[in-house]
């Protein structure tokens, strides 16, 4: 492997790694783009890589100390909701890569591109914003 590769690669994960811990993200929203745009990756194969790097124990340090830090805060994690969270996460992950692999790669990258810009504009409270404007300008 090229040198150049290994260090994209570390510093890909690198940067999920850390908005992973920091806000609980990082497999879609930094990983699949940055392998499209820095390693020339297919939609597809960002996208299966991404996801094989979540089945390795990357997160347990991370998700250890938020554990114990929600304990001390008393806010603790609930590890029933955890368990039913994964399974239905490991039966919706098995039937939505199969309906990725079926769906054409550039409307698969739209897909990708409109449900990564409707959480933002929800977590930025702009929805909110435009409903208040639309209710001004038409009352």
């Amino acid at each position: 492997m090229a040198t150049q590769l290994i260090l994209t690669a570390l510093l890909i994960g690198l940067s999920a790694g850390i908005l992973s811990g920091l806000v609980g993200v990082g497999g879609g929203i930094i990983m699949v783009p940055a392998l499209v745009f820095f390693l020339s990756y297919t939609q597809h194969q960002a996208q299966g890589t991404s996801l094989a790097v979540l089945t390795l124990p990357v997160v347990i340090l991370a998700s250890l100390y938020y554990y114990h830090q929600c304990q001390k805060a008393g806010t603790p994690i609930d590890l029933r909701i955890v368990g039913l969270l994964s399974a239905g996460f490991l039966v919706g992950g098995y039937f939505g890569s199969k309906l990725a692999l079926a769906i054409d790669q550039e409307a698969l990258k739209k897909i990708f591109a409109v449900i990564l810009f409707y959480t933002a504009f929800k977590m930025l409270g702009w929805d909110a914003a435009l409903i208040k404007w639309v209710k001004a300008t038409f009352s």
